[in-house]
């Protein structure tokens, strides 16, 4: 996925994980549906641009349930920073 491959709404979602964000402060933040914020994590995941933690957990986690996204936190990768 090329910088220029980026959706708005994957570049507004990156903006927000600068610092450890849930679930519910990107969807207060940016104001888009469940279901489109849910697919962006999943892709920006999937391409490095983002870490997952369990909330109120500080160690990231290669793992994580794409179904209950609500209980984890995201934050930007270096990768991911660049595209912000």
């Amino acid at each position: 996925m090329a910088r220029d491959k980026l959706t708005a709404s994957e570049k507004q979602i990156l903006r927000e994980l600068i610092f450890p964000e849930n679930f519910q402060h990107i969807q207060a933040e940016t104001e888009l549906n469940y279901g489109a914020i849910r697919d962006d994590l999943i892709k920006l995941i999937n391409h490095g641009y983002i870490e997952v933690s369990s909330t109120g957990d500080s160690e990231s986690s290669a793992f994580y349930d794409s179904d209950h996204l609500e209980d984890f936190s995201f934050k930007a990768t270096k990768m991911g920073l660049k595209y912000i």
